[in-house]
């Protein structure tokens, strides 16, 4: 596993709850996904980002499995994460085939030519900004939404943290190119077994308290299963965030995603110094980093890592501090969408309906 930064804990030596985690990873998904696992020095964190990814990207549900990968693949594209745009672009190919899957997983959903797979591409792409009138409608009902926003929010997560901790290509870059073909070839196929398994939903709350759902999350309530997951993750992750994170800290994050409308900050992270500055000193490196996790992701080097483990972060403690940034952002995110959802939202179900 191409993980970095951190050091994660290895299958032959997990625990039994983080051991118990791997092999439902491995079952359900297909392969032990280092997104999942880059979480693991930090375990509260470890089972809210395999929650909210089992229970709206994995679980049998409303919308068809290929029309979540497409939504996916853009919102990574749109995040600026290739190792997800390769996962999720080659999961989308062996599930629904053909060009349109090249065409979402290279930023050009206009060439998509099934109609709701465009409308579904189109949205995801242009889900991470505020204003409404740059962002087409949802193209679903409210009985799609808690599934449909829950990936795109899951993905504006698990990109943001991809960003951080793994290279940009699940697979070996010194390979040579009939290895990496090779290892595309056994992807696809382990994908799309996996992509066509049903998979019952709710099964992968058991690692964390009950939690009520809070009033950002409103869109998840249309389907328990993902309620349940989003509100007990979120509540994981907030004390997650409470360990590792000054509160002043924590309140300039907060305070920076509320006045962000999604665009990109700029070619460089110079406006990190002007965030910070009336920080206590001690504080500023560990600011920096968890701003440029909710905001910049894309942009956290190995000197930002370095400047935050000086100012007392461990493996655990960057995870923490990461994980509550970037779920910050993509729970915000999540607050946009829903306000452009409502009862006359999409004009037909996306993918076959299953009852939940």
């Amino acid at each position: 596993m191409e993980i970095r930064n951190v050091t994660p804990v290895p299958p032959a030596a997990a625990p039994p709850p983080v051991a118990a985690l791997y092999d439902q990873v491995e079952r359900d998904f297909g392969v032990l996904a280092p997104p999942v696992v880059l979480h693991s020095p930090e375990p509260d964190a470890l089972a809210a980002c395999w929650a909210m990814l089992r229970e709206t990207l994995v679980a049998t549900g409303r919308v068809d499995r290929g029309v979540k990968e497409a939504v996916a693949a853009a919102v990574s594209v749109a995040n600026r994460c290739p190792y997800c745009v390769e996962v999720h672009g080659t999961t989308l190919d062996a599930l629904a085939g053909g060009p349109d899957a090249t065409a979402v997983a290279r930023d050009r959903v206009d060439l998509v030519t099934d109609p709701e797979m465009r409308r579904m591409a189109t949205w995801a792409r242009h889900s991470g900004v505020r204003e409404p009138s740059d962002r087409p409608a949802p193209p679903f009902g409210p009985a799609q939404a808690p599934e449909v926003i829950g990936v795109a929010v899951t993905f504006h997560y698990i990109n943001r943290m991809v960003n951080i901790f793994l290279d940009d290509s699940p697979l070996p870059a010194a390979a040579p190119v009939a290895v990496q073909s090779a290892l595309r070839r056994l992807l696809r196929t382990v994908m799309r077994h996996t992509g066509r398994t049903a998979r019952a939903a709710g099964t992968a709350r058991g690692q964390l308290p009950v939690a009520a759902l809070p009033a950002d999350l409103d869109w998840a309530r249309g389907s328990a299963p993902v309620a349940d997951a989003f509100a007990r993750a979120g509540a994981a992750i907030e004390a997650a965030g409470a360990r590792a994170l000054a509160p002043q800290v924590r309140d300039r994050v907060v305070a920076e995603v509320s006045r962000w409308d999604g665009r990109p900050l700029g070619p460089s992270r110079s406006w990190t110094g002007a965030a910070v500055a009336d920080l206590p000193t001690a504080q500023r490196p560990v600011a920096r980093l968890a701003l440029l996790a909710a905001l910049a992701s894309y942009q956290v080097d190995a000197s930002v890592i370095e400047d935050a483990r000086g100012a007392g972060l461990d493996d655990r403690g960057l995870i923490a501090a990461t994980s509550w940034a970037s779920l910050t952002a993509a729970r915000r995110i999540g607050t946009w969408m829903w306000a452009g959802a409502g009862p006359a939202t999409g004009s037909r179900t996306p993918g076959q309906p299953a009852e939940r």
